[in-house]
């Protein structure tokens, strides 16, 4: 009996077929593997800049430096946290939300607290960046992750230590910022619990 003859084309087809299905194997088990160890999902583990911290400012501003040396201010993009010294934006909240000066500085120490204890100087954080890259004063805008996977800008939300604050066109997490927010709000975490 003849063996018939597979045709190049087919057998082209057949290892396109087999890279596709092991591709999507292995795309499934690591994506489930980066879960379970808590690394960010995948659509947040693009390359991402090192960068070691230096010094907190307040609960979303920090200096970190490169690997070229180079120093640079990073502001947490998407959140907001109450300031934490006097100073006129602390004067147009305490005015915008009847809320006393006295008493944002006093909540803006907490969430910076909250943050110098996640971000310690020495810490090497990873920078990601959305369409704008720096803020009018100058800092670089950026999604940060710490070393275990999570990233620190939700991880204040999730905590009650921050606000969502979201301005165009950096809005890639808006929508998840929004719904730890509400959970946070819901569940009284941070400074939530305190009238926040």
């Amino acid at each position: 009996m003849a063996r018939k003859k597979t045709s190049p084309a087919w057998k082209t087809i057949s290892l396109l077929l087999v890279f596709l299905v092991l591709y999507t194997f292995y795309e499934l088990i690591g994506e489930h593997f980066r879960t379970l160890s808590g690394m960010p999902a995948k659509e947040a583990s693009q390359d991402k800049i090192p960068c070691r911290v230096i010094k907190v400012y307040d609960g979303d501003t920090f200096q970190c430096k490169l690997e070229n040396g180079e120093r640079i201010k990073v502001r947490l993009i998407g959140i907001d946290t109450p300031e934490s010294r006097r100073n006129r934006k602390a004067l147009r909240d305490a005015q915008r939300s009847g809320v006393t000066v006295e008493e944002i500085i006093r909540l803006g120490k907490k969430a910076s607290a909250f943050t110098k204890r996640l971000i310690p100087p020495g810490t090497v954080v990873y920078l990601e960046t959305d369409v704008q890259l720096h803020d009018r004063y100058g800092r670089l805008l950026a999604y940060v992750y710490l070393p275990d996977g999570r990233m620190l800008n939700e991880v204040l939300i999730q905590e009650g230590y921050a606000t969502v604050y979201t301005v165009p066109p950096n809005v890639k997490y808006a929508e998840r910022f929004v719904e730890l927010q509400k959970k946070a709000i819901e569940g009284k975490k941070g400074l939530w619990k305190e009238g926040f």
